[in-house]
């Protein structure tokens, strides 16, 4: 905390809201705000080349690591309809400068607009509609590409080409079905490096590479339905095989309103375990907003004719020269004081966990102004600093009532203009209720403000690329390969008993199909494989023991070699560890290595009344006996069965042997 934010009452008005966290929160409370949410899920696909160049794709660099840098400053072009969109007008107020550091091997002339786009991947092209056989969704007859603003320099022509795929589709959950509306292709964007006051930087090496969008209905009544839908998308694009794993690769646009408020996109959340506290928090924060709303037309009846009031504080107001206005002031910045008519209150009014009205101002301060923060304070402050007592001055000097919210501004010269007229519009926003914007996510479940929601007016038909004919023949051939339904894989797995706490793991690895395989061509019990994959080879994995570049199909070559040698899938248990240490295993030295040998159900039992008599000696001549001499004995003799007998049936014989030996 800085000195410029003393520590605030956040929760000052949070009872007004009927907050409540997700923790406490039941139906009811998401019935009683009309909970509404969909997603836009981004899943990039594993091709060798990007979309629309020949650039190779999944090549990832460091910050530092570039040949040649781009400048750019992005401008707003008029739609098909001859409008401009707000997004992009917003955009180019910010007067960002966007700088792109390129490196060779994964950039080209396209990148930066200088080369028309080559035939969109046809891999890319034939990956999208496989996986939109698997939602069951209607393909198009024709693809058409479009081009779709982007100003925030996030792509360096200023517009992504993306493409409809299919429409209308539904999923099926475990109580509900959720609707899909389409699907698209498109190119990726850059990454961002960082973004300070009016500088941006990226990189390219994302940039072009083919990903799907999945676009649901907003049919998702409450947090969890919504977390589920996300895996199960992420679980149905995975089941391709076909498209790429870890982070960044996969991200999701959480779509969410309540009664009353308007749809708000929570741009880019990179963890499915954060959609739940971040759609929560954001439908009770647009909840807040219309409390916000009621108050304020309660105290001003017409919102057309309130505006605010503005008076500098410049060097010779030495009176109101207190911490930091005097920073600022000798940053070389211009201080402004702002009186807010009537809005006494508001500024402290609780809007999600920790935030108050006066951040969403400061928020777009930071984004559409370019100030950094600290960049206000306002008359509302409570706690350390204790800034209040010194702004019924600031009142007094801006001829205010008792009703009124004061803020005091500042930032370089040539930002206040923006700033006074964005801390204008938000509080005029705030008389209509909730805005349409976009929300940046943090982990802690908490959204700032990113950019305006973009409209329809930033599409238009991209004149360099023609349309694609997609015909019968290909939809058949490529239905031939479309994966399993997810719901019948969970009721695949339930019956053959694989434990629930493995069943997530098997999909979200799409390993459910590699088992499904080893029983099919190896007559090996599912049950059995699945369990020891989801559990032990989970743990090994999760303990990061796997080698670099090791293949899920090595599993599927270790039963092979079990059903070759005529050996028992339990053997697996133990050639496990060693043979993910390496991307080639050689089955015959792991199968040596772990003392196998071929022993009958006569040998083993032999070995019982001897290792019977040692564990009497252990346990203070026979005190202990019954089911803890078995589980001792069958692991002193577990090596021998494995591979060779069913270890229930051995431990059955083991226990039946020691009760008469008793």
């Amino acid at each position: 905390m800085t000195r410029f934010e003393p520590r605030k009452n956040y929760d000052l008005t949070r009872d007004e809201t009927g907050y409540v966290t997700r923790q406490e929160a039941t139906l009811n409370d998401y019935k009683r705000i009309g909970f509404k949410s969909g997603l836009e899920v981004h899943q990039q696909l594993k091709t060798k080349s990007k979309l629309f160049c020949r650039c190779p794709a999944g090549i990832y660099h460091k910050d530092d690591e570039y040949n040649a840098e781009v400048i750019r400053h992005m401008r707003p072009t008029l739609s098909e309809m001859g409008v401009y969109d707000g997004t992009a007008l917003m955009e180019f107020r910010t007067r960002k400068e966007i700088t792109y550091r390129i490196n060779n091997r994964t950039a080209c002339t396209y990148e930066v607009d200088d080369t028309p786009p080559f035939p969109v991947d046809r891999e890319a092209l034939n990956i999208a509609i496989s996986i939109a056989l698997a939602a069951k969704m209607n393909i198009v007859g024709e693809v058409h590409i479009t081009r779709k603003q982007y100003l925030d320099g996030s792509i360096p022509t200023g517009f992504q080409r993306t493409a409809i795929i299919s429409v209308e589709g539904e999923l099926q959950l475990k109580n509900k079905k959720i609707r899909l509306i389409q699907m698209s292709l498109e190119e990726d964007s850059c990454r961002e490096i960082s973004d300070i006051g009016h500088k941006r930087v990226y990189k390219t090496d994302r940039l072009g590479m083919p990903l799907i969008e999945t676009v649901t209905y907003p049919d998702c009544l409450t947090p969890e339905e919504l977390a589920e839908t996300a895996e199960y998308i992420r679980f149905l694009n995975r089941s391709t095989g076909k498209v790429r794993t870890g982070i960044g690769a996969a991200r999701q646009d959480v779509n969410v309103s309540c009664e009353g408020g308007t749809r708000a996109e929570i741009k880019g959340v990179a963890h499915i375990k954060w959609i739940p506290e971040l759609s929560h928090n954001e439908a009770f924060r647009q909840y807040a907003l219309l409390n916000i709303r009621k108050k304020l037309r309660g105290v001003v009846p017409d919102p057309e004719l309130w505006s605010l009031k503005t008076r500098e504080i410049t060097e010779t107001e030495k009176t109101l020269h207190f911490a930091p206005v005097r920073e600022a002031l000798d940053k070389g910045y211009r201080v402004f004081a702002v009186n807010l008519p009537r809005c006494r209150g508001i500024l402290s009014h609780f809007t999600q966990p920790e935030r108050i009205f006066a951040d969403e101002i400061s928020d777009r301060l930071k984004v559409i102004a370019c100030i950094e923060k600290p960049n206000m304070i306002h008359s509302e402050e409570i706690g350390e600093g204790n800034f209040n007592n010194l702004f019924p001055e600031v009142a007094i000097w801006l001829s205010a009532s008792e009703k009124d919210a004061q803020i005091i501004l500042w930032g370089p010269s040539e930002d206040i203009p923006t700033a006074i007229e964005t801390v204008g519009e938000r509080m005029r926003m705030a008389f209509e209720g909730v805005p349409n914007e976009t929300r940046k996510s943090f982990p802690d479940g908490r959204t700032m403000f990113e950019r305006v929601l973009p409209g329809r007016d930033r599409m238009y038909p991209d004149t360099d690329s023609e349309p694609i004919p997609v015909t019968t023949e290909m939809i058949e051939e490529l239905g031939r390969e479309v994966p399993k339904d997810i719901s019948f894989r969970f009721t695949q797995m339930k019956e053959w008993g694989i434990p629930e706490d493995a069943r997530h793991y098997l999909l979200k690895k799409n390993l459910v199909a590699v088992i499904e395989r080893i029983a099919d061509d190896f007559g090996f019990d599912p049950g059995e494989v699945g369990t020891l994959i989801g559990h032990r080879f989970r743990n090994l994995e999760g303990r990061r023991l796997t080698a670099t570049g090791f293949s899920y199909e090595t599993l599927y070559d270790l039963y092979a070699f079990i059903k070759e040698r005529n050996l028992l899938p339990g053997i697996a248990r133990v050639m496990l560890p060693e043979a993910v240490t390496s991307v080639n295993p050689d089955f015959n030295s792991l199968l040596s290595g772990t003392g196998y040998r071929k022993s009958s159900m006569k040998e083993i039992l032999s070995q019982v009344e001897g290792l019977k008599k040692e564990f009497s000696e252990i346990c203070f001549n026979g005190n202990i006996t019954g089911r803890a001499a078995t589980d001792w004995i069958m692991g002193r003799i577990m090596t021998l069965a494995l591979g060779n007998i069913s270890l229930s049936e051995v431990k059955k014989e083991v226990s039946e042997l020691v009760e008469s030996l008793n």
